[in-house]
């Protein structure tokens, strides 16, 4: 997995991302102790509301910053959003109201919006191979595992001899690391896509996504890696500090467990990648998160909250959200020419964290109003509807090409090379407007 690190632009984009997730993993553990701080046992809503708006500013965001990203220098685009996150996280710490959180992390996620899928869109320029493409999503998998694992184990050693506020400046050092290791390095540029209207341009990838079957899987799909995920990255901080009475230091460690599964999982799926579709692998991962909190529910209920048994939930939740999400780069891979790529990962992106927009208020809500057990059990149930869905979405056994006919194209259109009934591996592009065998 480790031998595509010796593509030197590729390695130095890995460890940008390495970089900025470790300092944006420090800032996830001192904005709960923050809001902590601020807000007390409301500290769930408060975070609920913090991720709330980063959603709000991922869905926003993100699909115009896809239709542009294309039109503008790669390089500078992603360094000057680098800056802005650094300026932003840097003036965190000097915050004394719930609002100015607010606004802060409203400015630092759009950047953020901006910035994510557009690298996540280069690197397939940048390694068009399959099997290499696949080691670098494992890769980009255990870098966001760096963010879960290495930031918390290091935000609990920092805590003790330290305040949480100190915390942030790491976050605006992971930043400015990021955009220090880009700019050292030429991104490929991919050709120039046709010239379209902004409504056009903005929708593109939405649509395209849309309208592929595997993809619409997939969203479905997120819908139950963000129910499962937003019990932890919300209801941690009130599970540890407020139900069990542990120190900050736990919240770390708690966060570790989380991260360590999604790391162990990613370790393990290019090779069973390379053995098994991705289907079966990515709704076993779902399957996984949604009995992982009916069980925790259950224990709850019977012998009451432990922390072994939290950290054990928290590791098989990370396994089974590393197995959704790692290979989801490869769908989208397959899925677009590489000059719509920035505007599917940037669909991804925004659909995504869509799910997350709905799901992180619903479970700070749900904890906060209900408590632990409800919270478990609704978001479980939120979980299994997004599983029903992709298995009824996502057809089984999907074929490398599609036999369809073209009557919308005139006869000399060399797309059709004579016949107008052919097959080759479809994508949604202006040619090819529905997936389908017959057009």
């Amino acid at each position: 997995m480790l031998n595509v690190l010796a593509d030197r632009t590729y390695r130095h984009l890995f460890l940008a991302q390495v970089v900025a997730l470790l300092g944006t993993g420090l800032a996830t553990v001192a904005l709960g102790l923050l809001a902590y701080d601020l807000a007390g046992n409301d500290a769930a809503m408060v975070l609920g509301t913090v991720f709330t708006i980063k959603m709000v500013a991922y869905v926003g965001v993100a699909p115009v910053a896809g239709a542009f990203a294309d039109r503008l220098n790669r390089r500078v685009l992603l360094v000057a959003l680098d800056l802005v996150r650094a300026l932003c996280a840097l003036a965190l710490p000097f915050v004394t109201e719930v609002w100015q959180v607010y606004v802060l992390i409203f400015l630092l996620q759009s950047a953020s919006a901006g910035f994510t899928p557009t690298f996540q869109a280069t690197i397939p320029d940048v390694l068009p191979e399959e099997d290499r493409y696949t080691r670098a999503l494992s890769l980009s998998r255990l870098a966001y595992d760096l963010e879960n694992i290495v930031s918390p184990m290091l935000a609990a050693l920092l805590l003790t001899v330290m305040g949480y506020n100190t915390l942030f400046l790491g976050t605006v050092a992971g930043f400015i690391g990021s955009a220090l290791l880009v700019v050292s390095v030429m991104l490929p540029s991919p050709a120039a896509p046709a010239t379209r209207g902004i409504y056009d341009r903005t929708t593109r990838g939405i649509r395209i996504y849309l309208a592929t079957p595997r993809l619409r899987g997939l969203l479905a799909l997120n819908v139950s890696v963000a129910a499962a995920s937003a019990m932890v990255l919300v209801n941690s901080v009130v599970l540890v500090r407020g139900m069990l009475g542990l120190s900050d230091s736990a919240l770390g460690w708690t966060m570790f467990a989380f991260g360590a599964g999604s790391m162990s999982a990613a370790l393990s799926l290019p090779r069973l990648l390379d053995r098994l579709p991705d289907r079966p692998v990515m709704l076993a991962g779902a399957v996984l998160t949604v009995a992982t909190l009916v069980c925790l529910a259950g224990g709850i209920g019977l012998t009451g909250l432990n922390w072994g048994m939290l950290l054990c939930a928290w590791f098989l939740n990370g396994v089974g959200f590393s197995a959704v999400l790692t290979p989801s780069g490869r769908l989208l891979r397959r899925s677009a020419h590489p000059e719509d790529r920035p505007a599917i990962f940037a669909a991804q992106f925004a659909l995504s964290h869509a799910c997350w927009l709905v799901c992180y208020p619903l479970s700070g809500w749900l904890m906060t109003r209900f408590g632990a057990i409800p919270a478990l059990i609704v978001l479980a149930g939120a979980g299994l509807i997004g599983i029903i869905a992709a298995l009824r979405l996502w057809p089984a056994g999907e074929v490398a090409e599609v036999e369809h006919i073209h009557d919308n194209l005139a006869p000399d259109d060399p797309h059709l090379n004579g016949e107008r009934r052919h097959s080759h591996p479809l994508v949604i592009d202006d040619r090819h407007p529905r997936w389908a065998k017959h057009f």
